[in-house]
């Protein structure tokens, strides 16, 4: 198995939060120097100029990212009005972050019930949300929230202009259902 591409699609699935090389080490079963051998040999592929992305070290992961000399396509395409709208999953993601925030990605996934990495990296570069420090969790993942931008997007004065989410009581009918006349025997 030719460990540079899993390294290569290790890396896309984790998006923003990136990668440390303990945990390169770890998933691949790998010491620390072929680790890194796989880590140059993968940046110096990037390096050709008939790639649009690269490898790089922010805060303590390594990332895939962008290359600064195409931004301004990147800002042409965010500006797009075509490209400017939101999807049906940004908005849920949106709407989770902005009633829970601050919050992790891993939190919103298990939420929503599916991976929302790639949502959540558009909404930051749309500029609707922020990163907003480290969460203490494991592996300290990123934590988000919304920005100024989004409540002028939504017309809101401040998050707190948000519509107040209503709990529904449940009908004894309806708590039924999560309840069994039926109990377990122990043997």
């Amino acid at each position: 198995m030719n460990l540079q591409a899993v390294l290569e699609g290790l890396l896309f699935v984790v998006g923003d939060e990136g990668l440390t090389l303990d945990q390169i080490c770890d998933v691949l079963e790998v010491d620390k120097e072929i680790a890194k051998d796989l880590l140059m040999g993968l940046k110096q592929t990037y390096e050709d100029d008939n790639r649009g992305i690269r490898i790089s070290f922010l805060g303590d992961a390594f990332k895939l990212t962008t290359k600064v000399e195409h931004r301004p396509y990147y800002e042409k395409l965010m500006d797009n009005p075509e490209t400017n709208t939101l999807s049906e999953q940004a908005l849920e993601v949106l709407a989770i972050v902005a009633y829970n925030q601050p919050i992790t990605r891993v939190e919103v996934d298990s939420i929503r019930g599916v991976n929302s990495s790639y949502a959540i990296r558009k909404l930051v570069a749309k500029g609707l949300l922020k990163e907003a420090g480290k969460s203490d969790m494991p592996g300290r993942p990123n934590l988000y929230k919304t920005t100024s931008e989004f409540l002028d997007y939504f017309g809101l004065a401040t998050i707190n202009d948000l519509p107040k989410m209503e709990s529904k009581d449940l009908s004894a009918k309806e708590a039924d259902l999560f309840t069994s006349i039926y109990k377990e025997e122990n043997n």
